[in-house]
C-alpha cells in the first residue's frame, strides 16, 4: 500500500478482491446496509457497489443510518450508494424501508455502554428484533463481536465458532443478546443468516495498531495487561463480511473474522516505535488470557487476509507519525472488565 490521503485510504478499503466480485455475482438482488454510517459501513457499502459494478450486476446498494453528519451521507451518495435517514429503533421507520433480498446489519452500541446500559440493550437486542421481523424473508449478514466469547488463554489459539460463550460486562452480554434474537427469528421463520464475529478491524485512522502508535507518538506508557490481540485490515474484513451473504443459513452460519496471527502488544509496540524512531515504555505485566479469535474457518472459505500485519503496521506508523487524520475513537481493546 502507498496511501497518503484519505481519498486513497477510502479507495483501498473499498477495493473488492476478484474472488468477492465472483461471489457477489452469485447473490441476487439489492443490498441494504443498516447502520451504514459507522467506522466500517461506508467502505463496506462502497465495496459492495464496486464489486457489483465490476460483475456487471445491476443492483441498488442502499445505506440506512441516522446520519448525524451530513457529509457522510453526501460521501456515500457520491459513491453511488442510495441513502435513507432513519432511526432503527422506530418500528414505523423500519417498516417503511425498501424491500431488499440482502441485508447487512451493522447497527449497535459499544462506547458509552457503561452508564447507558438501557440504550445499549435497546440498540443491541431490540433493534435486531425489529429488523429480523421486518426482513424475515431476506438473507441477513449480522455483525457481532469476539467479545461474546470472553477472555481465553493466549496459548489456546483463540476462540473458535464452536466454543461456548462467556461474555463479560453488559456490552458483551447485549451482543450475545443480539445474536440470540437473530437466531430466534432465523429458526422461527427459516431466515438465512450469517453472524460475523469480528476481532479487530484496523485501518490507518482507527484500530488497535493506531491506538498503540498514538501512545508511542505521545510518549505515553503502554499497558501490557491485555498482552495479546488479533487484527485484520478493514478492507479484508469488509470482503469477508460481504462474502458471508452466500453462506447465510438457518440456523445462522457463524464465522470469526480476523487475521491469522496472535500478536504481542509488547512486540508490536516496539516495532511501531522503531518505525517511528521514538522510544516506547511499558507498564503492567502480560496476563495469561486475552480476547482472541481463531478465524481459520473464514481463511479456508474466503482466503487469508490480503494485507499482512507487517504491511499494515508500516502504513500505520507512517500515517500516525505524519499526523494523518484520525477518527478519534480508541478501540478500548485493553478493557478486561467489559466496561466501555
Amino acid at each position: 500500500m502507498n496511501i497518503e490521503t484519505v481519498e486513497q485510504l477510502d479507495d483501498a478499503l473499498s477495493q473488492p478482491p476478484e474472488w468477492l466480485v465472483e461471489s457477489l455475482a452469485q447473490v441476487d438482488g439489492d443490498i441494504l446496509v443498516l447502520g451504514v454510517a459507522g467506522k466500517m459501513g461506508p467502505t463496506l457499502a462502497r465495496m459492495a457497489r464496486r464489486a457489483s459494478d465490476q460483475a456487471g450486476i445491476d443492483r441498488r446498494i442502499i445505506g440506512v443510518a441516522r446520519f448525524s453528519k451530513a457529509a457522510e451521507q453526501q460521501k456515500l451518495q457520491g459513491w453511488g450508494i442510495e441513502t435513507i435517514k432513519a432511526d432503527l429503533l422506530d418500528e414505523q421507520a423500519v417498516a417503511g424501508l425498501p424491500d431488499a433480498p440482502n441485508v447487512v446489519f451493522m447497527a449497535g452500541m459499544k462506547f458509552g455502554s457503561t452508564g447507558g446500559e438501557a440504550m445499549t440493550w435497546a440498540m443491541n437486542a431490540v433493534v435486531p428484533a425489529i429488523v429480523a421481523s421486518r426482513y424475515r424473508d431476506c438473507r441477513i449478514a449480522v455483525f457481532s463481536t469476539g467479545n461474546v466469547y470472553g477472555l481465553v488463554p493466549v496459548f489456546s489459539g483463540g476462540s473458535a465458532e464452536t466454543d461456548s460463550f462467556n461474555p463479560t460486562g453488559e456490552y458483551a452480554m447485549s451482543c450475545l443478546g443480539r445474536e440470540r434474537i437473530f437466531e430466534h427469528f432465523s429458526r422461527t421463520h427459516g431466515t438465512p443468516m450469517s453472524i460475523i464475529r469480528l476481532n479487530y478491524a484496523c485501518e490507518l485512522r482507527y484500530g488497535v495498531l493506531v491506538d498503540l502508535a498514538t501512545r508511542v507518538k505521545n510518549r505515553q506508557p503502554i499497558d501490557l495487561t491485555m498482552g495479546s490481540f488479533n487484527v485484520i485490515w478493514q478492507g479484508d474484513a469488509n470482503a469477508h463480511a460481504l462474502a458471508s451473504l452466500i453462506d447465510c443459513d438457518s440456523p445462522p452460519f457463524a464465522i470469526n473474522v480476523t487475521g491469522p496471527e496472535i500478536l504481542s502488544v509488547r512486540t508490536i509496540s516496539e516495532q511501531l516505535a522503531k518505525h517511528m524512531n521514538l522510544p516506547v515504555t511499558f507498564e503492567g505485566k502480560e496476563s495469561p488470557t486475552a480476547l482472541l479469535n481463531n478465524a481459520s474457518t473464514s481463511h479456508c472459505r474466503y482466503g487469508v487476509p490480503a494485507v499482512s500485519v507487517s504491511e499494515l503496521l508500516n502504513n500505520v506508523a507512517v500515517w500516525v507519525n505524519e499526523n494523518g487524520d484520525s477518527l478519534g475513537k480508541p478501540t478500548g481493546f485493553e478493557v478486561r472488565d467489559g466496561k466501555f
